[in-house]
């Protein structure tokens, strides 16, 4: 019972007790009932005429069986733990299952097709992967492997894994992570930490090493947490989820992080809040008149600067693109001079000032709106015909201005599209520019900025 209560409950995840026999299975829903309530297990198995009245208690009509077996798959509903024997450990699909009480011995295909049941591949409502299954062996099958196959163990060697090598392989990762990654921010103040950690990472194939090393670590966690064995890793191991939670949070924006975790390392990083010695998040700024000022009194690095920048010109577009489409064009901008900063083509220093000059086209483009007070596709157009140079930007705009109120739901019909393309081909061209080429660059890049669904 606690084993399920505090290993396997956490991770979202269901359970078989698998026992001996059917009166073996009536005597183990005795007993979990007076520890859990009843509704957590149930019994499935075979029922014969002469049944004595302690297993007729538990006997199931093809309904109700059918129910349970269809209430077992799903996540949120009970049963959370089947006590069987025989029926079941084959042919019976549950992806949602992971752990098995094992107390019946085992041989050959059947063990086989046991083991398989709670090795399913899972992916829960939220994204998370069941990344295996767990026995917890009560009879002794797994202590010697080769007597209960009839064939050569060998052909599961590297599936099948005790836990006690799962400890072994999570304390030498911990060592690698103490030499390789811990040190990166070892003995710096949090502001200092995540600017060295983000600094040494910039390469997007040291990042991707450090994911794979993090998720399979991250995997051994789910498993083994919340044995005692643990304890002198917690610090760490929260200080490694937080460096990840950093690095993609700035580097990969746009991902749900907490996806991204396995259930037991949220609930550690959450616990860990005050304690850690890198800090959970970066601050966004929001992008307004006074983004400038307070960029100037922030103590962050010019390079948590760049990233607080980026993050806030996102959160700006994703609440105001739809509604201000050459935002979107700006924030273009934005992004390529990170991708440039992340490529160390571009220095920190460099990469802030020039995303404090967006960030004044920003406002400028937010106060040339009100003063000319045009509707937000006409002012796109001319903002974008403006930033390709366009002496006449305003008046070209304007002769937009009847084929846009002509067709208010363009988007929608491809036949208006194309009458709207085909006028701003017209008003481009009459503005005297004759490289085609350059033409249709500007009218394509007008088009994909007006449709493009924030």
């Amino acid at each position: 019972m606690n084993h399920y209560k505090d290993y396997v409950e956490p991770m979202g995840y269901k359970a078989f007790v698998v026992a001996v026999d059917r009166e073996a299975c009536a005597l183990y829903k005795e007993e979990l009932d007076k520890y859990l309530p009843t509704e957590y297990s149930e019994v499935v198995y075979s029922s014969f005429y002469n049944d004595p009245d302690e297993l007729k208690k538990y006997m199931l009509s093809k309904i109700e069986e059918k129910e349970i077996r269809k209430a077992f798959r799903k996540p949120d509903t009970m049963p959370k733990i089947l006590i069987v024997t025989e029926k079941l450990l084959t042919g019976f699909d549950a992806p949602i299952l992971y752990c098995m009480y094992l107390d019946k011995p085992m041989r050959d295909h059947v063990l086989l097709q046991a083991i398989a049941r709670v090795n399913r591949p899972y992916e829960d409502d939220e994204g998370r992967k069941k990344v295996s299954g767990f026995v917890l062996d009560f009879v002794g099958i797994f202590d010697n492997l080769k007597k209960a196959l009839a064939f050569d163990s060998q052909d599961i060697e590297g599936v099948i894994n005790d836990i006690e090598v799962l400890k072994e392989k999570f304390k030498e990762e911990m060592e690698r992570a103490k030499k390789n990654y811990l040190t990166i921010i070892s003995g710096k103040k949090q502001d200092k930490a995540v600017e060295a950690l983000l600094e040494h990472f910039r390469d997007e194939e040291k990042r991707e090493e450090y994911y794979q090393f993090f998720k399979e670590l991250s995997s051994i966690y789910e498993i083994i947490s919340p044995d005692r064995f643990l304890r002198d890793y917690l610090d760490d191991y929260e200080t490694l989820s937080r460096m990840y939670k950093i690095l993609r949070g700035n580097y990969d924006r746009g991902i749900d992080i907490n996806k991204e975790f396995t259930r037991k390392t949220i609930e550690l990083v959450k616990k860990h809040t005050k304690s850690s010695t890198i800090k959970p998040t970066l601050e966004v700024f929001e992008i307004n008149e006074y983004t400038l000022q307070k960029l100037e009194k922030s103590k962050a690095s010019d390079t948590e600067k760049v990233f607080n920048l980026i993050k806030g010109i996102e959160q700006t577009i994703a609440k105001k693109g739809k509604e201000s489409p050459y935002l979107i064009s700006i924030a273009n901008k934005a992004e390529e001079l990170v991708k440039q900063y992340e490529k160390r083509q571009k220095s920190a220093q460099e990469t802030l000032e020039e995303l404090k000059k967006i960030i004044e086209e920003i406002n400028s483009a937010y106060q040339e709106q009100i003063e000319k007070n045009m509707p937000a596709e006409l002012f796109t157009i001319y903002w974008m015909l403006k930033e390709n140079g366009l002496e006449n930007a305003e008046v070209m705009a304007n002769e937009m201005r009847n084929v846009l109120e002509k067709y208010p739901h363009w988007q929608k019909s491809n036949k208006h599209e194309i009458e709207i393309r085909s006028k701003l081909y017209e008003v481009v061209i009459h503005s005297g520019m004759k490289d085609m080429g350059q033409v249709s660059k500007i009218v394509q890049n007008i088009m994909n900025i007006l449709k493009m669904d924030v």
